[in-house]
């Protein structure tokens, strides 16, 4: 085996992805002070069905168009959990509840990507990129965002818990993958005494090559020992059982012990419902009821930390507004941004709402995109990030000129 080949397999055994490449090694090893205000962002791959989300409980054309699958209204068996006497939270998100009566939730609904493309992996890309309709974007808007922002660029920065390095996160910033579940805070053979050492001084000189294996192996072990001590005391030995609020509670723990940590990404499949999605139960509340559990958790655990947070939620695109002859719904358009954190303005909906007739659809049958997502993102940018306006464009640049008529997030 070639000795590049193995720091490369190095890296990868430990979870943490190191970039290879001509730009890679351009950042000094983690010595920075604390990045005090974070961004986490969620993605749901699959095209959530936002109107089944956050309900528009007050049109009757949501439930002429979805007889078997609206969630039905506040008051109701299993209703709607009202949110300003129109729009509803989903009671599969009944978690989320307490955050949205402290002000610490909002939702942006037909929000989305300008692109019209019904194909998840063109809108997921467009989604990651933040260049909706160009596909030769050859870098994720989180890592353009990293770039813009003062302070030293550490591997571990900006992280993402997942099985591979996620598009949003790629480009010459480096950025570190944590595997999910339990391996994420695995040993790896590298961690074994003898073998470390044997490699240690292999690799113990100032070649290109050695110090990739070096800072492959600092960034291993500031993860380890930031989840090591309290995750293996809670676990008793056991493995963590898989599922998303574990991964968000590793995440809080991760963050909480690691003050280089200022940017995190994970994403979640599973929200692709043609057929027998259901309503309040079935399908897609069993992804939502752990996907609100776990955000809750994250909040929870990541204690005064979540004051300085802004954790973004979003989707490639939305659903269809009628149901389909499967009980499911098709690809659409406009979906449903959820923000939470405490510089959120929160407790309401954001939207520039044109309602559920058909003359107001987008081609006659999807919730049209009125905010664009990067107009979203910009804000989070501007008030929460602190950057400054004239950098949007190089985080943005086709951002478009007009921007929504609201405040979602205070200064």
């Amino acid at each position: 085996m070639k000795r590049r080949d193995f720091i490369r397999m190095a890296a990868l055994s430990g979870g943490i992805l190191i970039p290879f490449g001509r730009d890679a090694w351009a950042a000094s090893l983690p010595d920075a002070g604390p990045t005090q205000r974070k961004l986490i962002v969620i993605m749901l791959r699959g095209a959530v069905d936002g109107l089944s989300v956050v309900a528009p409980h007050g049109d009757a054309e949501y439930y002429r168009l979805r007889p078997t699958i609206a969630v039905p209204r506040p008051g109701q068996e299993n209703g709607a959990l009202d949110l300003d006497g129109y729009f509803g939270l989903n009671p599969s998100l009944a978690s989320l509840q307490p955050l949205w009566q402290q002000g610490k939730l909002a939702f942006v609904h037909a929000s989305g990507s300008p692109d019209i493309t019904r194909s998840h992996f063109d809108a997921q890309d467009y989604l990651e990129s933040g260049t909706p309709g160009r596909k030769g974007t050859q870098d994720g808007w989180m890592n353009r965002l990293l770039g813009q922002l003062s302070g030293p660029v550490t591997p571990t920065r900006a992280v993402s818990i997942g099985p591979l390095m996620p598009r949003i996160l790629s480009g010459r910033l480096e950025a570190s993958n944590i595997a999910s579940g339990a391996a994420g805070s695995r040993p790896t053979l590298l961690d074994r005494p003898q073998v470390g050492k044997a490699f240690d001084q292999l690799y113990q000189g100032d070649d290109k090559y050695s110090k990739t294996y070096q800072q492959a192996q600092e960034t291993h072990k500031e993860v380890m020992s930031s989840m090591d001590d309290e995750m293996q005391a809670a676990n008793g030995g056991a493995p963590l059982p898989n599922g998303f609020p574990d991964d968000a509670s590793r995440l809080a723990h991760l963050m909480r012990n690691d003050p280089n940590v200022q940017f995190a990404f994970m994403a979640l499949g599973g929200w692709d419902t043609h057929a027998n999605q259901g309503s309040v139960k079935g399908q897609l509340a069993g992804h939502l009821t752990p996907l609100g559990t776990g955000l809750a958790s994250l909040a929870q655990q990541l204690g005064p930390m979540f004051d300085d947070t802004t954790i973004v939620v979003m989707s490639e695109f939305g659903r269809t507004v009628k149901q389909n002859g499967n009980n499911g719904t098709d690809h659409g358009h406009g979906n449903v941004m959820w923000v939470l954190g405490g510089s959120v303005n929160g407790g309401k909906v954001y939207a520039d709402w044109q309602g559920l007739d058909a003359g107001h659809l987008h081609e006659g049958r999807d919730v049209p995109v009125t905010t664009d997502f990067r107009w979203v993102l910009a804000q989070v940018a501007e008030r929460h990030l602190r950057m400054q306006d004239a950098r949007l464009q190089q985080v943005f640049p086709d951002l478009p000129g007009r921007s929504p008529n609201f405040n979602l997030l205070r200064a």
